[in-house]
């Protein structure tokens, strides 16, 4: 392959952004994906002056046509989709499950869920086609462990690893790989409204073993080592990225 062709979703802060960094200082080609067009534009110019060939399009993954209309307009722009990088997501509304509601559901579960589902339906279309290609959705050490005060979260993130193995079995023979990376505590402003004070993010760094937060670099270079032919041989996969926190 030449230089491949990696769609973001999410990719206008934190994870999202550090990802689409990496990429083009990788030499790919990219779309960039988010709701809003200032900092789309923003982030389009800072990639094409790394040297990429990049473009922001304005999608919103709770929406199938708009996941399919951003899923055709990148292999319209560029003949093919290599890399996609699921990674738009909200912490949604922390607190007790007992204090829940319905709507606080479905603000949560229609971005993590719904939209990683339309993100690997449109995605797949293509990849399969093509006969190859590497999906990563981006999940949480919640993903896999409780949490209290974060319920409807961490479920939500419980059926992104899901449906990361039953996709990754589903087209397996054909070529493409699905997996995931499951970030720890990271510096992103999701962190920040999630811990909502520096006490509650200092009792929450407390619980990992390397005694800091993670770096939106760090889980960066996960995802690009799944992106990579390195691995080739890697799918269904949840590879935790979390400084060893859900080690205990």
């Amino acid at each position: 392959m030449n230089k491949p062709v990696v769609l973001i979703t999410g990719a206008l802060t934190g994870i999202g952004r550090a990802t689409a960094l990496a990429f083009a200082r990788s030499g790919a080609h990219l779309v960039v994906s988010g709701r809003r067009l200032p900092e789309g534009k923003a982030l389009e110019v800072e990639l094409q002056q790394l040297g990429a060939q990049a473009v922001f399009i304005s999608a919103d993954v709770r929406h199938d046509d708009a996941v399919r209309e951003l899923v055709d307009q990148t292999v319209a722009r560029f003949g093919r989709l290599d890399v996609a990088v699921n990674n738009a997501g909200t912490e949604g509304q922390p607190g007790l499950i007992v204090n829940q509601t319905a709507e606080s559901y479905q603000a949560t579960f229609d971005t993590n869920v719904l939209g990683t589902l339309l993100s690997l339906k449109h995605e797949l279309r293509v990849m399969t086609t093509q006969k190859s290609g590497s999906i990563i959705n981006i999940s949480s050490t919640y993903g896999h462990a409780g949490a209290a005060w974060a319920s409807v979260y961490a479920g939500s993130k419980h059926a992104v690893e899901g449906f990361t193995k039953s996709a990754a079995l589903e087209v397996a023979a054909t070529g493409v790989r699905v997996n995931a990376v499951a970030p720890g505590p990271t510096d992103t402003g999701m962190l920040d409204r999630f811990t909502g004070t520096p006490e509650n993010k200092a009792a929450l760094v407390a619980g990992v073993p390397l005694g800091r937060v993670g770096k939106p670099d760090d889980i960066a270079a996960a995802i690009l080592y799944l992106a990579s032919a390195g691995a080739a041989f890697v799918t269904g996969q949840i590879v935790t990225v979390d400084g060893g926190k859900s080690a205990g």
